[in-house]
């Protein structure tokens, strides 16, 4: 924070010696000592606080990430789970419409086939 160097600090242990007095200026040290001790104690609280406070309003901005992520994944699969459904639709449409064909095609030859026989017993006979 403050950049003293020795010799500064030297004059300013002269000047307190000389103003306070050989007999309270330990006690005035002391009482300094305590009360930077405190500030320095309240700064790291106080940047603590913050520190967290930033880390908090990261967190909620990595949650909101997430979320979007996986709003976006959700709606990816949903699609293609649509187009997977849809497409196995299409294939089952086109498997059974054939086999339904085949099935009204079979009685129609059947019925052809016996319509021949009939022809050609009646010429026979003749």
């Amino acid at each position: 924070m403050f950049d003293f160097s020795f010799p500064e600090l030297a004059v300013i242990m002269v000047v307190a010696l000389i103003v306070i007095g050989p007999e309270r200026l330990p006690k005035v040290a002391r009482t300094m000592g305590h009360l930077w001790g405190r500030a320095r104690r309240y700064v790291n609280g106080v940047k603590a606080d913050i520190e967290r406070d930033m880390a908090v309003d990261e967190f909620r901005q990595l949650q909101q990430k997430v979320q979007a992520e996986a709003s976006a994944l959700e709606q990816s699969v949903s699609q293609s789970a649509q187009d997977l459904d849809h497409q196995v639709q299409q294939i089952n449409d086109a498997v059974v419409k054939p086999i339904d064909q085949t099935k009204t095609d079979q009685p129609k030859q059947a019925s052809l086939a016996s319509e021949t026989t009939h022809k050609t017993d009646s010429g026979k006979s003749i």
